[in-house]
């Protein structure tokens, strides 16, 4: 009589092995944890420590490139790697270990992060609009957008970071900040019969203040507020602002007017405005704050209260 012997099966299938496994943020815990450990560790253990962690990872890496060549080279695998690569936790280990290369805006992204705090103490910043065709897009904030040979050094630092790291750039074009007008309501340019009732104040005569000129005035309304005030005219416009920096708080008076371009660049720190609104061309959303301004009779009047 032949019997036959069936094998016992296995108390155990794939899907409660996979159960039974720790997901990725425990042992990304685990990995954290770890470093935090070894950091602990005197020089000596530290050193010992990390060489044994990097031999480690260098055989994971050898294995890892040797399964993906083979499964590349297959065609009936080729479909089972790409599928595989497109898992977040298998695509950040083979990222770890320098098998398959962040997309461009990534890879940008994250050299960008390495030159921010030398952009953010300057005042400056950066933001990556888009890449196309090798063109990195960037827009410039801060003191990195503006009219000083700091803000073209800071340019150049952008630049270089972005054309030397990232092998799929190959140029970097600077997006400009559009300025908005700045609105000064019609009722507060009036002057009635009686300006100084209405905060009104004299400057001096407009023949004073020439084409290209920055003039500071030192205003006292009746109300008993003060102000000192910037007059320029830039091209036979004229505009009032506060004696201020939108940045610190600096006065303006040694400020570069630029006729030509139309600019009032700060002799502190280089921020630049557009010398007929105010509008701060460094810093987006900042600008000077302008006082209403009016000429009757040849006479400039300036409003610095109510």
């Amino acid at each position: 009589m032949t019997t036959t012997t069936t094998a016992a099966a296995p108390s155990t299938n794939a899907a409660q092995v996979a159960a039974s496994e720790p997901d990725f943020e425990t042992l990304a815990k685990r990995v954290d944890d770890a470093i935090s450990a070894l950091n602990q560790l005197d020089d000596g253990s530290r050193a010992v420590a990390e060489e044994v962690k990097a031999a480690i990872e260098a055989v994971h890496r050898a294995g890892l490139i040797t399964m993906v060549r083979r499964m590349r080279a297959d065609d009936a695998a080729r479909p089972v790697l790409f599928e595989l690569a497109d898992d977040p936790v298998v695509h950040l280990l083979l990222s770890l270990h320098g098998i398959v290369r962040p997309d461009p805006m990534t890879h940008a992204n994250r050299v960008l992060v390495e030159v921010r705090p030398q952009l953010q103490s300057h005042g400056g910043d950066v933001t990556l609009v888009r890449i196309e065709d090798g063109t990195a897009f960037v827009r410039l904030e801060g003191a990195c957008n503006g009219c000083s040979m700091s803000s073209v050094t800071l340019r150049n630092l952008v630049e270089s970071a972005l054309t030397e790291n990232v092998p799929s750039v190959t140029g970097v074009e600077v997006l400009a900040n559009e300025p908005s007008p700045t609105l000064i309501p019609l009722e507060s340019l009036r002057i009635g019969p009686d300006p100084a009732s209405e905060g009104w104040v004299s400057a001096g005569p407009s023949a004073d203040v020439h084409d290209g000129d920055l003039v500071v005035r030192r205003l006292t309304a009746t109300s008993g507020e003060q102000a000192e005030v910037i007059v320029v005219n830039v091209g036979q416009r004229l505009s009032a602002y506060r004696n201020e920096c939108a940045h610190e708080g600096l006065p303006l008076d040694n400020a570069v007017l630029d006729v030509v371009g139309g600019t009032l660049t700060c002799p502190w720190h280089g921020f630049c405005y557009d010398a007929s609104s105010g509008e701060c061309l460094t810093a987006p959303g900042a600008q000077l704050e302008q006082l209403p301004l009016r000429v009757d009779r040849g006479e400039l009047w300036v409003r610095v209260g109510t």
